[in-house]
């Protein structure tokens, strides 16, 4: 068990989200960063989708109630456990009553702190994710708070399989973060370079690309797009180039998912994430792919995003990719349980 420490963190309980609900109404929630949430769970020998504590804002502390093995994943905030600084991206054993502190990232906007046998909380709807819009699931539907005590270490029916224990076994390694096996696409198609501290990603031009003009077209392309303070989980707002329409698009509520980038009547596009509704009226103008959500959960607030057009083909080779990332992170993990450690 653990104690939170912090006052006012915004953190979440998350596993990978509730897939399968859109159809009820129901938000995935889950993990902005799926990929630092899987990283850290299969380092500690934990199901991939078990559920950590997603961090948004820093500095964020806690109390270790019982001796136990933990990783830190996601953005570099420096942590300490006691005075022993903390490696990013790998695993530590905890004895009871130490505490570990987690700094303010220089970059990066999220890390995750996972647990030998994953964060217990109850299971709702196929996921302990916390689903802050219905308050429900997670620690009692809320982020956490100055003096929430969040277990560790025991599996419910009907969750994902833990494989390990809070053992130091399942600590003492780590793994190459994902930007340095994963290089992102380093300039647009129009070949201009992205800026230092500009988030890439990945788009699909979406169904209503082609009723935006063409100026507004290529500005979609060109533009680097900042990211309003007005962005949160439910979605990133940004600033740029206006987005003009070709005529006025009145269009029904549809369902839309994670990525999907509407634009409003002001032309400012609004990227919808995890905690997005299952459902919206606005004009889509492109998808940001699958595999470069880990990406955008780690653009911070005042950054830039700048958008490369992909096509389908491309979309489904960068997801091969991503997948053969975590495949060599099992192996390792295997690889060091095999050695007898």
């Amino acid at each position: 068990m653990i104690e939170i420490l912090s006052s006012s963190a915004l953190a979440t309980v998350q596993d990978r989200g509730r897939d399968g609900y859109l159809r009820f109404g129901v938000g995935m929630a889950g993990a902005m960063d799926r990929l630092a949430l899987a990283v850290g769970n299969l380092l500690l020998g934990n199901a991939e989708d078990a559920a950590s504590i997603e961090i948004p804002v820093f500095p964020f502390r806690v109390r270790f109630l019982e001796d136990l093995s933990f990783a830190v994943t996601g953005a570099d905030g420096a942590a300490k456990l006691g005075d022993r600084p903390v490696l990013p991206w790998w695993t530590l054993h905890a004895k009871r009553g130490d505490v570990l502190t987690i700094g303010v990232p220089e970059q990066g906007a999220r890390c995750y702190l996972s647990l030998a046998g994953g964060v217990d909380v109850p299971v709702v709807l196929g996921s302990r994710s916390t689903q802050l819009r219905g308050e429900f699931g997670g620690f009692q539907g809320r982020p956490l708070k100055k003096g929430d005590v969040v277990a560790a270490g025991q599996s419910r029916e009907g969750s994902a399989a833990v494989s390990t224990t809070g053992s130091a076994s399942a600590a003492g390694f780590g793994s190459v973060p994902p930007w340095l096996s994963l290089p992102a696409p380093a300039a647009t198609p129009e070949g201009e370079p992205a800026a230092a501290g500009d988030t890439v990603v990945r788009v699909l031009p979406a169904a209503e690309y082609e009723r935006y003009t063409p100026q507004s077209q290529d500005a979609f392309w060109r533009t680097a797009w900042k990211v309003t303070p007005q962005s949160d989980r439910y979605g990133y707002r940004l600033a740029g180039t206006p987005l003009e329409a070709v005529e006025t698009l009145e269009m029904r509520s549809h369902g839309i998912v994670p990525g999907v980038i509407q634009v409003p009547h002001s032309g400012q596009p609004i990227i919808q994430l995890r905690d997005a509704q299952p459902s919206g009226g606005y004009p889509k103008i492109g998808t940001v792919i699958e595999a470069d959500i880990w990406r955008l959960a780690q653009a911070r607030i005042g950054t830039h995003l700048r958008f490369v057009r992909t096509t389908y083909d491309e979309a489904v080779a960068a997801t091969r990719e991503l997948d053969s990332y975590v495949e060599k992170v099992k192996q390792l993990v295997g690889l060091f349980r095999s050695s007898g450690h």
